[in-house]
Formats: structure tokens, C-alpha cells, sequence
């Protein structure tokens, strides 16, 4: 027997937009840590600021690769769930990415620029680039699936800390 998914109203699906923002910046322990800071979620893409830390480094005023990695994992998944139709599910689990170092990442902080460019029923598509002291620094491409619910999604997400 199959089961119809729930179906949500406008409202509900912006309520989980909204909430999925929110916890990009302040309910992932990881992107908490490294500070990132969302300054656009929209169903057409999303932008995510991550700045320089020399706890993120490679090497002097150089981000680490691996950083710069999971700064596009995060903003494709994010330009996925930005624009998802949550009547589909909202469990979301990066399948694979690609990612191709252009430049190194140097300055103030990394602007990972994203876009879904393939909705499917389960697997999802997102191209990323990443900017860093105005010149791009690395560009991938982000695969996710989406079913299921996830747990917890509305519960309320605890504010930053103040530094």
C-alpha cells in the first residue's frame, strides 16, 4: 500500500524554508563553528559567506581546501532545499559532489554562490562557485537526494552566540 505525502499550504512551505535557513546558519554544529553567514536563500539560489579564520587555513591567509569543499556541499544542498516543494520529504543527504580548485582562496572570507539546475522526485542537482578577494577560487557540483522527514524540522533553533 502507498502512502500520499501531506499535502502542505503556501504558508507551510515557506515556514520550512524559513526554518532550513535558519539552521544552515545556527543549527549545523559545523557551520556554527566556522561562522558562516547566509546573505540570500531564494528558490533560485543562495548565496553563503564563510570568513577567514586561521583555524580554517592551509596556510597563511589561505583557506584549507577541505573547507572550501564543505563551504559547496553546504551551499548546493542549500540551493536545493531553498527552493524544494516539501510535500516530497525533507531528509537531505549529499550523494556525491565534484569540486575543481581554480585559484587559492585568499582574503577576508569565501562567497559560495549556488543555484539547483536539476529538481528531480528524489535526486537533485546544484552547480556552485566560490569567490574569494573578488576572483573565483573553486566551482562544483553538488548531488542530492531528498525523501523522508526529517526529525525535528520546525522545532525552534537556538540564536548565535554573541563573540
Amino acid at each position: 500500500m502507498t502512502v500520499a505525502a501531506r499535502t502542505l499550504t503556501d504558508q507551510e512551505q515557506r515556514e520550512r524554508r524559513a526554518w532550513f535557513r535558519a539552521r544552515w546558519e545556527r543549527g549545523v554544529a559545523f557551520n556554527r563553528r566556522c561562522r558562516i553567514r547566509v546573505t540570500r536563500w531564494e528558490a533560485d539560489g543562495v548565496e553563503i559567506v564563510l570568513p577567514y579564520a586561521e583555524s580554517l587555513s592551509a596556510h597563511e591567509d589561505v583557506f584549507h581546501g577541505g573547507v572550501i569543499s564543505a563551504l559547496i556541499d553546504t551551499a548546493g544542498a542549500g540551493a536545493v532545499i531553498a527552493g524544494h516543494d516539501f510535500t516530497k520529504g525533507s531528509r537531505l543527504s549529499t550523494v556525491s559532489m565534484s569540486v575543481q580548485y581554480l585559484a587559492p582562496a585568499r582574503g577576508r572570507e569565501a562567497v559560495a554562490y549556488a543555484r539547483c539546475v536539476r529538481r528531480g522526485g528524489r535526486v537533485h542537482f546544484a552547480d556552485v562557485d566560490v569567490r574569494a578577494d573578488g576572483r573565483i577560487c573553486a566551482r562544483g557540483q553538488v548531488v542530492v537526494t531528498i525523501s523522508g522527514e526529517r526529525p525535528g524540522v520546525g522545532d525552534p533553533i537556538e540564536p548565535l552566540d554573541e563573540e
